[in-house]
């Protein structure tokens, strides 16, 4: 593991631990050939403008002989006509920038991510039993590459091969110089102590850098995942000179311990190596290409509770959407106000939370809905279009009136959406624990998830963030009328 000797604690190599739109640059190469392109196309756009502007000159004088104070477009006014606007537009107000700009976002742009294996050179890493960390360290890193471009991935090797010899100061100045969108640092353990009984693999991140956090939690899950070995958590630290000084996401992942004599036998061989390097890339590939979760809160607003709920989301910057209830909007309008003023979706779940009442007749649901919808609009000015049926739209309460209830609500153009995902927090006895491990094991890996939550509960709001750090293969949003509704 790398450390910066002037850091604060000038501690052993080894230690032991228990534990949503990303920032691209394009390699210098690319810039240049797009670049290139720009003024290839400013130059004939420039060429062909000037042509049509000398022949419309000669239109005007050979066939309709226009006195030289009227202009083409003047003369076709007259005459009740109205010129094509590229013969009325002005050459010269064509920017070279935007032109770069426009070529740079037309061109599909490929993640270029940094492969760090560790060590190197005179420098062996860990060594046990004729084993090199720096050695293994580098074969992985080599496998991490081959398998990342052969999902369409760029990669970096920092360290070319077993002899290469680099400073931390050159692995990062390497990457930065190269404009990668991540950089990975791989790494191997070792432990004096209870060497047979320590094993598993850590990873570790820079908190103060953005996406870093996410990052090593995917790399660290997929390798995990992939080889079975002993999860021994993520953790924060600004002790890694390479994870610290990287301007990008980053990560370092300590795959194993090669003081362990079955951990060392495992990283050694090809089908244990492949694993790894599958499970690394796994990560990545979700760190770029996210599933997506829409996290949604019932029966708020509360003073309490929702204020909490927001709080956190405003500190992850993730978007979510609350189905609000009339009698609650109106008791706390100013939460009803944060909630849009903070870029969250609002959607009337009903005003009254009494399903007899409610679902009695598809007028009493009408009245009920148009009565909560004017609670929302009188408090935030949010005309609503999305709606959630207390118990779901198909429950006990509904049966014989469900179907007609959609049906009108459609012709209004209201969209309701159920959910496949929940913490199961409306429930009696529960825990934070509990809703945490229900919210996992009922997304069951879906690509798009809808998340039932209740903004009400002191659980809920305890549990949010270990939520939402269970699901970093997700991107959380809002949900929108343009989003492909999740219905029972």
């Amino acid at each position: 593991m790398y450390r910066q000797n002037n850091r604060r604690h000038a501690s052993r190599e080894v230690r032991m631990v228990r534990m949503a739109p990303h920032d691209r640059r394009t390699t210098v190469r690319r810039k240049r050939d797009m670049k290139r392109a720009a003024v290839m196309l400013l130059t004939f756009v420039s060429l062909s403008a000037i042509c049509l502007g000398i022949f419309y000159s000669v239109i005007d004088f050979v066939f309709f002989d226009l006195p030289a104070s009227k202009s083409v477009a003047e003369f076709a006014e007259e005459n009740g006509e109205k010129m094509p606007q590229e013969i009325l537009g002005e050459p010269e107000a064509v920017n070279t920038g935007d032109l770069v700009r426009l070529a740079e976002e037309s061109e599909p742009t490929i993640p270029l991510i940094a492969i760090d294996a560790g060590h190197g050179g005179e420098d062996d890493g860990c060594c046990r039993e004729d084993v090199h960390e720096s050695h293994i360290n580098m074969e992985l890193a080599e496998r991490l590459s081959a398998k990342l471009q052969s999902m369409g991935f760029e990669t970096l090797l920092i360290r070319a091969n077993h002899e290469t010899k680099m400073s931390l100061e050159e692995r990062v100045e390497k990457a930065e110089k190269a404009g990668a969108d991540m950089y990975i640092s791989i790494h191997q353990n070792a432990c004096e102590e209870s060497e047979e009984t320590v094993s598993g693999i850590e990873t570790w991140y820079y908190g103060e850098r953005e996406g870093s956090r996410r990052l090593a939690q995917l790399v660290h899950n997929g390798a995990v995942e992939k080889t079975s070995a002993f999860d021994r958590d993520v953790r924060d630290t600004d002790e890694l000179y390479v994870i610290r000084e990287t301007s990008v996401p980053s990560c370092l992942i300590e795959t194993g311990f090669l003081s362990n004599n079955a951990e060392r036998q495992a990283l050694c061989s090809e089908e244990y190596q492949a694993k790894l390097a599958e499970g690394m890339a796994q990560g990545i590939d979700l760190y770029f290409h996210p599933k997506t979760m829409y996290l949604t809160f019932d029966d708020g607003p509360s003073e309490d509770n929702t204020t909490a709920v927001l709080d956190i989301l405003k500190e992850r910057g993730i978007q979510a959407t609350f189905f609000v209830v009339g009698e609650n909007v109106k008791r706390h309008p100013d939460v009803a106000r944060r909630i849009v003023e903070e870029g969250h979706t609002i959607g009337v779940h009903c005003y009254n939370h009494d399903y007899k009442a409610l679902y009695k007749s598809v007028d009493s649901y009408l009245e009920d809905f148009q009565k909560a919808w004017d609670a929302v609009y009188e408090a935030t000015g949010v005309e609503v279009k999305l709606f959630r049926f207390p118990g779901g739209s198909v429950n006990a309460y509904n049966k014989t009136v469900y179907t007609e209830i959609i049906e009108k609500m459609t012709e209004k153009g209201y969209i309701y959406f159920d959910w496949n995902a929940s913490l199961e927090d409306a429930a009696k006895n529960t825990t934070p624990e509990a809703l945490v491990q229900n919210a996992v094991s009922s997304t069951l890996g879906r690509k798009k998830v809808v998340m039932l939550a209740h903004d009400i509960h002191y659980d809920t709001a305890q549990c949010l963030e270990k939520i939402i750090d269970s699901f970093p293969e997700y991107e959380m949003k809002a949900l929108t009328p343009e989003v492909e509704p999740i219905q029972f």
